[in-house]
């Protein structure tokens, strides 16, 4: 509800709005009869609305809500006394439909509209016809690149979030590889520099004690032992396997998506080490959330990773709205042959709630 309002109080929806009442307000006046024209316009209004308000996954409602309102123009056009007015709605729904669809099908478009509107207008006076619908025709191929610009700012802004997410994720996964390629070589120096002399040290003290027994010699060794058991101590901790930190990788991945919003669940044994396996689960992550957004036009977007039998499960769920049966595009198929790659498993099925499920298995 929230987004269809958000999608209403768009400053071009609200332009469209104004443009209709300017419009109202000159056809009703001295028309007979009178409920005839405010029909045509509130059923343009209507699906003006309609138009701005559905989204991606409702695509043959859009086409219909838009070929409404090209014939309800020019049943105004024909019927209207004030013919002269009523074509302004065609640049409404012009800017409109640019916002949606590329400029090669919105141009032809208009122009067999216009065409059709000036044979409406008749021959009577054509000249005056010919220049109204050729300043008509200005505007709307203004309104049809101010919109078509406006789209590809949004595109390439969405894009450029996208590539700033995938570059943040993508650095989170190698200052973790770092840090963990960092405490090996300082374990590394404990054990084969401090460790090693420090054995040398017992020993040496070891064998001062036992020609010539003191309490400061013995107390000397004891501190030695229990050093060179602090510093293997350090080292244990070193090296235990902390792992790559996939959580923060994969929310920053999400971030610049305003939806589907990601549900991220990784149990507590999950531990990736190999810097090729988190790139791998990173980018099968990031191609099903580019899929749910682009294509499923999904709200959520559900993806946990457990152990199962010493593999990695990745399973990834959306509420979308997937195609049966399945064609894998560019997307699916690199997904597939990056975890092939990883000597893996990949099945894609579809979900209980009528999306896309992913489930792949990796070696661990």
């Amino acid at each position: 509800m929230r987004e269809t309002l958000a999608r209403l109080l768009h400053p071009l929806n609200l332009a469209g709005i104004a443009t209709w009442l300017a419009v109202a307000m000159v056809v009703r006046p001295g028309d007979m009869p009178p409920w005839r024209n405010d029909v045509l316009l509130l059923a343009w209004l209507l699906a003006f609305l309609g138009a701005s308000a559905i989204c991606e996954r409702y695509k043959a409602w859009r086409v219909a809500c838009f070929a409404i309102e090209a014939t309800t123009t020019l049943a105004l056009v024909w019927l209207a006394d004030n013919r002269s007015t009523t074509p302004v709605l065609l640049v409404v729904l012009v800017a409109q439909m640019a916002m949606v669809y590329p400029l090669r099908v919105v141009l032809p478009f208009a122009l067999a509209v216009n065409v059709a509107i000036y044979l409406l207008l008749g021959h009577e006076s054509g000249d005056n016809n010919l220049a109204l619908m050729l300043s008509y025709g200005g505007f709307q191929l203004f309104a049809a690149l101010t919109s078509h610009y406006a789209r590809s700012a949004e595109e390439a802004r969405d894009r450029l979030a996208q590539v700033n997410a995938d570059l943040l994720a993508t650095r989170a996964l190698l200052a973790d590889s770092a840090r963990d390629g960092e405490r090996l070589r300082v374990a590394r120096e404990l054990h084969d520099v401090a460790g090693h002399k420090l054995t040398a040290l017992r020993l040496n003290l070891r064998a001062l004690q036992a020609a010539s027994p003191s309490p400061q010699l013995q107390l000397a060794e004891q501190l030695s032992a229990e050093l060179l058991g602090d510093i293997r101590g350090v080292v244990h901790a070193l090296r235990d396997p902390h792992g790559l930190d996939i959580d923060t990788a994969l929310r920053v991945l999400a971030a610049p998506y305003p939806r589907p919003t990601l549900q991220l669940s990784i149990d507590d044994d999950v531990v990736i080490e190999d810097p090729a396996l988190a790139d791998t689960v990173l980018r099968t992550v990031q191609e099903a959330l580019t899929n749910a957004a682009r294509h499923g036009q999904a709200k959520l977007l559900a993806v946990r990773l457990h152990r199962d039998h010493g593999r990695l499960r990745v399973e990834i769920e959306d509420d979308g709205r997937a195609q049966f049966p399945l064609r894998e595009g560019h997307g699916l198929t690199g997904m597939r042959e990056r975890i092939v790659a990883m000597h893996g498993r990949l099945h894609v099925s579809q979900a209980t709630r009528g999306g896309l499920r992913i489930e792949a298995s990796l070696p661990a």
